[in-house]
């Protein structure tokens, strides 16, 4: 098998095992915390909140730092020290005997994250540029995979084996990530050689940092849409179905859509944008999503939110993609680590965002503009995205576009 395919298999199964240990303790936190002595009800949900949310908190904060490193030492390396280092830390949740230790250690499993900035910078630097849009969809999916089914397997594993034994699978899962990254993962990495340090430091090597920075914003946008219905998505069905007996099921089904569209559906994006380009895929994404969101807030029945929840993952499916395949073509591999770093930071920023977006519209103002919002933030989004692509010249005739190819 070609080097860089076979590692793409190996990416795809530790992103899918990372993701889906740091999602799946989300059906069974609060009773987790009830059991470590926590009974006002109250308490629950903001120790809930506090060790759900620390984990990305943390790991928005090192991206960058493991991202640097990843370029000066390996990013196979990086992909094997974070993947032992959450095995280890999932299985010490198993033992803890206080709601402190608990978030402590969600603190220290972001601290000790980093596996999906460093399979994104192992695949986009090792894969030929007409295969980037489709290898890097294709491993999209294991992230997007992994965040879908944690939550569902945690909650089966937590009636079938309890709840502390699912810690120690998850924990063995990424052992197994771990091992199969150590034996199989293959990387010629040469360390870059010392160069004189640019005036105004890291971003001052880097000729369209604005294009680089609206690409970041975009990525934070994208998850703050994804996850603002989150906070809302049960009452707001229950409004719409009425008195039901699946409320639970309907809720789940529909949040999970989005996720189960984006991961069918962003290997053939990321095809299609490989001919014809990453730029022109996700401008036509964010636009045909901020205009899904709109009908959101007029459905009649959970079936019709449904069904846009899974239009609005097909346009997910070709904006993250799109974003990695235009960071990869416009930063020098020696800094595509960092960068990387940063853009996932972006991303778990918007983890936390999106529910605080949610949750405060749709108190203050009503569960429509909650749709409302998100949908012109995604519009605002995709017109200034494509202002700041023309002027740095990421779009084919734009006047830097051959400073660029060949800079």
């Amino acid at each position: 098998m070609i080097l860089w395919k076979r590692n793409l298999l190996i990416a795809w199964i530790g992103s899918f095992a990372t993701t889906a240990g740091m999602s799946l303790v989300i059906p069974f936190l609060p009773l987790y915390i009830q059991l470590l002595g926590v009974q006002s009800t109250a308490e629950v949900e903001q120790w809930a909140g506090m060790a759900f949310g620390s984990t990305f908190l943390m790991s928005a904060i090192v991206s960058p730092i493991w991202g640097r490193l990843a370029d000066r030492r390996g990013r196979k390396l990086m992909l094997l020290r974070a993947s032992l280092g959450m095995a280890i830390v999932m299985t010490a949740m198993g033992f803890v005997t206080s709601v402190y230790q608990l978030v402590g250690l969600r603190l220290l499993m972001g601290a000790v994250s980093g596996y999906i900035a460093a399979a994104i910078t192992l695949i986009a630097t090792q894969t030929p540029k007409e295969h980037s849009g489709w290898a890097l969809g294709t491993l999209s999916t294991g992230t997007v995979g992994g965040n879908l089914m944690g939550p569902l397997i945690g909650g089966y594993l937590a009636e079938a084996i309890g709840l502390r034994h699912v810690f120690f699978v998850t924990g063995g899962f990424m052992m197994l990530a771990f091992l199969i990254t150590l034996i199989f993962a293959k990387e010629h990495f040469a360390p870059p050689k010392p160069t004189p340090q640019a005036k105004g430091g890291f971003w001052a090597q880097i000729p369209n940092r604005r294009t680089l920075w609206a690409l970041f914003l975009t990525t934070f946008m994208l998850q703050l849409a994804n996850m603002s219905i989150e906070p809302i998505v049960t009452v707001y069905v229950t409004q719409l179905a009425g008195n039901t007996e699946h409320i639970a099921l309907i809720s789940g089904a529909v949040v999970a859509a989005a996720g189960f569209a984006n991961a069918m559906t962003a290997s053939w994006l990321g095809r299609i944008s490989d001919r014809l380009g990453p730029h022109r895929i996700l401008f036509a994404a964010l636009l045909v999503g901020a205009l899904v969101f709109i009908p959101q807030a007029y459905v009649r029945t959970p079936w019709e939110l449904l069904g846009l929840r899974l239009l609005l993952g097909v346009c997910m499916a070709g904006m993250l993609p799109s974003i990695n395949s235009l960071i990869k073509r416009n930063v020098p591999e020696a800094m595509a680590g960092r960068v990387f770093g940063y853009n996932q930071s972006a991303q778990y920023l918007g983890n936390i965002g999106g529910p605080l977006l949610g949750s405060q519209t749709a108190a203050h103002f009503g569960f429509h503009y909650v749709f409302f919002s998100t949908s012109f933030l995604l519009l605002v989004n995709a017109l200034w995205l494509r202002y700041t692509e023309k002027h740095a010249g990421l779009v084919p005739g734009s006047r830097h576009q051959h400073r660029l190819n060949t800079g």
